[in-house]
């Protein structure tokens, strides 16, 4: 059998790409008696029984590290997270929002802040130091001048790459100058491309240096709910090496006796901004909770 990675699936077919040949295949029955549905990112194994015309049959799927719903992906690496820095002006609440919920499905965060072109207002380089010092990459591009484009290529290189980021950010100019890099893959669009096939869906595509795109937007539903308040904190990087000398396990950072991320803000060693957006967050995720009743 091969092993590959689906790069699509609509329609009951599933593409799979395998040491770059991609092959449409049909999944064994076995899996929907299973309740087990093939996403694009699995890794599975196929048997083919036509070459010529690429014809497969999936016959296992191989264990997901995480999974997606919107978009619909496994096996995803890194989220990069894109704003722009005028037009709009960053909203930074909404940035260490998104940052959260990248946490929280278990990604490597990439901050890409676009539009470098502009005259701006915005401290780009305060911001930047407040990310990278919780651990984060931070890069700066320009879709127009290509500006931080290749530095922004180099970290998605050999990962499973999904962007993220509210509207009127440049997120569409991005991926058309990263798109210089697509590697072409012979019959995907033939194959893809057919008068059934016209539903949009989440699609996998190759760059150079074998790291991979998923073709849609990532987080398209923001809600926090689902994270329980008293660990917020450990999606926060920086607040960690202090947490775990806090006093009480369950500390959440606030006015419990003991809490040395309070203290680390006191003594600056955590931004204000960035202490400021957990606490924001934490009452976004008790007001939605209340609301559902997730308690």
């Amino acid at each position: 059998m091969a092993e590959g990675i689906i790069f699509k699936g609509i329609g009951g077919f599933y593409y799979v790409m395998s040491d770059h040949v991609l092959y449409e295949c049909k999944a064994r029955g076995k899996f929907k008696n299973d309740k087990v549905v093939p996403m694009v990112g699995d890794h599975v194994s196929i048997s083919i029984y036509d070459e010529s015309q690429k014809l497969g049959v999936i016959e296992a799927i191989h264990p997901r590290k995480n999974e997606l719903i919107r978009p619909t992906v496994a096996n995803v690496d890194q989220a990069i997270i894109v704003f722009s820095i005028k037009n709009p002006l960053p909203n930074v609440t909404l940035l260490d929002k998104m940052i959260v919920l990248a946490e929280h499905a278990g990604l490597k965060v990439i901050l890409c802040f676009n539009k470098a072109d502009l005259d701006v207002s915005f401290d780009f380089e305060k911001y930047q130091k407040i990310y990278q010092n919780a651990g984060y990459d931070v890069v700066k591009t320009c879709a127009l001048t290509r500006e931080g484009v290749d530095d922004l290529v180099a970290l998605m290189s050999n990962k499973i790459n999904v962007f993220s980021g509210p509207s009127g950010v440049g997120k569409s100019s991005l991926l058309n100058a990263i798109e210089d890099y697509a590697v072409e893959i012979g019959e995907l669009s033939e194959k893809i491309k057919r008068g059934k096939h016209t539903t949009r869906h989440s699609e996998l595509f190759e760059i150079t240096g074998g790291g991979m795109i998923v073709d849609t937007p990532g987080f398209t539903s923001l809600s926090v709910s689902e994270i329980e308040p008293e660990q917020l904190g450990d999606y926060f990087p920086e607040f960690r090496a202090f947490a775990q000398n806090c006093r009480f396990d369950n500390c959440q950072h606030q006015n419990e006796p003991g809490c040395h991320v309070k203290e680390a803000l006191s003594n600056r060693k955590i931004p204000i901004e960035r202490y400021d957006a957990y606490l924001y967050i934490q009452k976004e995720i008790i007001e939605q909770r209340r609301r559902t009743k997730k308690w």
